[in-house]
């Protein structure tokens, strides 16, 4: 099949095409810039020179694809919609990429939520996060116009990129901050949990959403959680650092921005991913985060 996927050159829009790659999927994939483009060619990838915000550029790919993989913004509404709009009527897949913050709660770091959400039930949105939530709401909404819609919603997400780039957000951002500081920090006291799942995992869930997924459905991608209390004492384990230091969350916000201390940092952000193992017969693997940061979190 030809797959047209949006963030080609990204951590897991580039995983995933290197995966469907192999599946033996021609893919043609978005990127800024022609010097990255030259790098997914030399990957195996047929780049499109463009942006998200080029309505043309996205429906003609669209048009053109047998299928397509939205990577490249979870937030970037016009893009979601051109696509929709480009592919109504046709049948085809619009696998659209989603993020677990939009379940996140603002605990600043100081306590555990009992609050585990499940796909089946309604979701409980901040108000701050309502936009990417509105954007799933319009993708999933797409199967009544004629598209085989399909939205994934992983949890934080860990391992090496496959594609073009290495890191994904959270964890690297921690270490990355910490090499810089010679310590580890941490909104508050850490004990806010997020759910996580590794990138190879997530990857094949990808896959089986491709073939098997029916028209409006959503997946959580998750297995296994962990408090950033523990994900803060194991980073600074593998960096040969002192320890974790607990960040205020104002002080966050003024050091990291609102969505990272408060959300990626600060919230708890915990779900259960029943209908991908249920429906799509996924079943993930790689269980332990913080056994991965142990072993293998680049240290440089």
């Amino acid at each position: 099949m030809n797959v047209f996927i949006t963030g080609a050159s990204g951590y897991i829009g580039g995983s995933v095409a290197q995966a469907l790659i192999r599946a033996g999927h021609r893919v043609r994939g978005l990127t800024r810039d022609d010097r990255t483009g030259a790098l997914l060619a030399a990957s195996g990838i047929e780049p499109v020179i463009g942006s998200i915000d080029d309505a043309d550029l996205l429906a003609r790919e669209a048009r053109a694809a047998d299928g397509v993989i939205h990577t490249a913004s979870a937030d970037h509404a016009p893009s979601a919609l051109s696509l929709v709009d480009a592919l109504s009527g046709s049948g085809k897949l619009l696998l659209h990429t989603s993020g677990s913050s939009i379940v996140a709660d603002d605990a600043h770091g100081e306590r555990l939520s009992d609050h585990v959400i499940h796909e089946d039930a309604p979701l409980v949105v901040h108000p701050l996060k309502q936009a990417r939530r509105d954007i799933d709401l319009a993708v999933l909404g797409a199967a009544a116009k004629g598209v085989r819609s399909v939205v994934i919603c992983p949890g934080l997400v860990y391992g090496l990129g496959r594609g073009l780039k290495r890191d994904s957000v959270q964890v690297p951002f921690l270490a990355a901050n910490a090499r810089q500081r010679g310590v580890v920090e941490i909104v508050g006291s850490g004990r806010n949990v997020w759910s996580n799942v590794h990138l190879d995992d997530l990857v094949e869930l990808y896959l089986l959403a491709f073939d098997r997924a029916p028209a409006g459905s959503f997946y959580f991608a998750e297995n296994g959680e962990a408090a950033f209390s523990d994900v803060g004492a194991a980073i600074a384990s593998r960096l040969g650092l002192p320890g974790v230091v607990s960040v205020p969350v104002d002080e966050a916000v003024r050091q990291w921005g609102e969505a990272r201390a408060r959300f990626s940092f600060g919230g708890n952000s915990r779900m259960r991913a029943a209908r991908a193992r249920r429906e799509l017969g996924w079943a993930p693997h790689q269980a332990s985060l913080l056994n991965w940061i142990a072993h293998e979190l680049p240290v440089a």
